[in-house]
């Protein structure tokens, strides 16, 4: 039989545990590389356990017989293990570097570091659990982790042991809950952030406009201040097609107009608010916005330009826009003579609201994952050190986006958030938000990554974004226009059809 084609599941009747048909394979191979690269020095423990495959043929049951490797069960200096990171600027990577060379001296634990963009990670994951070469530890966004332990990539109770190793009660509790599967934790939460609407605040207080908190005042404010005639657009923000970044923008316009993905047990995105949420968001792009499609690199590029009286982005613009990155510097007219003029003329809204909707804010948060077939133990001793030893200069690499899901320790409850409040941003250069933002901007980068919403994260919605098909859909109505009803029926048809498809 080919288990990778089977749709059935398979049940490995020890533990009973169950894993993806596609992934059986996939998973033995893994415990095939472990028992061959822990070494002479390995404790290993062989088992025979009975696989019982289900197929489609009535009354007909296939039982076949396999020997599986466990993992190693304790830790062993001299062994290596895989970590992939969705980090992937120069900067951020030296100081990961730098985190993994101290793991190593204290540990004697080697790690090999790979850096893979986030758009192709859902990819990667599904080919190297294929070939059994699943990274021992994954970082990566909440987008990913509950389809990935639906579907077996994920060691969950592994990474549960660590939470409670580091004490669940030293975690913000909802970075906690989102990533939680049939009741146990999927990966560890690391850090996470708020998403922003900044907008050139001179400008707006220029034209008598109020803050961009609400569909209504957006709307104003893009239809007042866009000028393509003398290069200012009224809003820029995502709409590139296969972007992560696009699904996040939008998700933030469909919460605040009260639209999810499902109302009870009905698909929600074929629902009148979302598609008012979609055609406002469409309307915006296509007569707003500069054309073509838009993405992470462009859009921050029109609002640096001094080009854009809007833009929706992460924190993580708020270092670069005070001029402290040389690779993405503002160079707007102003900004000639003041690297910082952006960052003393915008304002900030964390939430903002639609018609249908109340006030909402987008968020997300970053996971260690441990990869199933892993070396257990040392994946969690590297994930213990990265979230105590090593976690106040992981959180350095860009603080205005990464505030800590771990607050402190038994000694101290509120020390890794403390230590976050003294890091200086930038990459040049290096100065505290406080000398180019004032405290209520530092406070909302807190407060977002604390209580901001997202659909809820199951199965389901881990298809949808691991498929990446809103940002599809909006690059589609951006580029051709149309009524958002009718594609967003279509969408509903091939959501149901991913849903059945993966789930059997």
């Amino acid at each position: 039989m080919d288990f990778c084609c089977d749709s059935n599941r398979v049940g490995i009747m020890k533990g009973i545990q169950v894993f993806r048909p596609r992934l059986l394979i996939g998973l033995m191979a893994v415990m095939a590389l472990i028992a061959g690269a822990c070494g002479s020095d390995t404790v290993t423990e062989t088992v025979t356990v009975t696989s019982i495959v289900e197929v489609e043929v009535p009354g007909e049951t296939v039982t076949e017989t396999v020997t599986v490797t466990s993992i190693v069960t304790e830790i062993v200096p001299g062994e290596t293990i895989k970590f992939w990171s969705t980090e992937t600027q120069p900067e951020r990577l030296e100081i990961t570097k730098g985190i993994i060379d101290r793991f190593t001296a204290a540990s004697g634990i080697s790690v090999d570091l790979t850096a893979a963009d986030e758009n192709n990670l859902p990819e990667l994951m599904i080919t190297n659990a294929a070939s059994g070469t699943l990274p021992d530890v994954v970082f990566h966004p909440l987008d990913f982790t509950v389809l990935w332990a639906d579907q077996g990539l994920l060691d969950q109770a592994a990474a549960a042991a660590v939470i409670d190793s580091l004490g669940r009660d030293t975690f913000a509790a909802g970075s906690i809950d989102l990533a939680t599967y049939e009741g146990q934790p999927t990966a560890v939460p690391s850090d996470g952030w708020g998403q922003l609407l900044v907008y050139r605040k001179d400008l707006f207080d220029a034209a008598g406009l109020a803050a961009p908190d609400s569909f209504a005042n957006i709307k104003a404010a893009a239809e007042a201040l866009h000028d393509p005639a003398n290069d200012m657009f009224g809003i820029t923000a995502a709409t590139k097609a296969g972007e992560v970044f696009t699904q996040q923008t939008f998700e933030q316009f469909a919460l605040a107009n009260g639209c999810n993905l499902f109302e009870g047990s009905d698909l929600g995105i074929g629902s009148e608010k979302c598609a008012e949420a979609v055609d406002f968001y469409v309307d915006l792009m296509r007569n707003y916005s500069p054309g073509g499609g838009q993405d992470v690199v462009t859009t921050r590029a029109t609002y640096f330009a001094g080009q854009a009286a809007m833009i929706v982005w992460s924190p993580f613009i708020l270092d670069e826009m005070a001029g402290l990155r040389d690779s993405a510097f503002p160079a707007c007219d102003e900004c000639a003579a003041d690297p910082a003029f952006l960052a003393s003329n915008s304002g900030i809204v964390t939430a903002f609201s639609g018609p249908s909707g109340a006030p909402a804010q987008y968020g997300q948060t970053s996971y260690m994952g441990i990869g199933t077939g892993a070396n257990v133990p040392a994946a969690q001793a590297f994930i213990e050190f990265w979230l105590s030893e090593g976690y106040l200069d992981w959180l350095s690499t860009s603080p205005e986006g990464k505030f800590p899901m771990r607050r402190g320790n038994a000694a101290n409850p509120t020390e890794y958030v403390d230590g976050w409040q003294t890091l200086e941003t930038g990459v040049d250069r290096k100065a505290a938000l406080s000398e180019f933002y004032p405290q209520a901007t530092i406070d909302a980068i807190a407060a977002g990554a604390d209580n901001a919403a997202r659909w809820p994260i199951g199965v389901e919605q881990g298809i949808l974004y691991t498929e990446l098909q809103f940002p599809a859909l909006i690059a589609d109505l951006v580029a051709s226009g149309g009524a958002a009803a009718d594609k967003l029926a279509d969408l509903v048809k091939d959501v149901m059809a991913s849903i059945e498809l993966a789930t059997g």
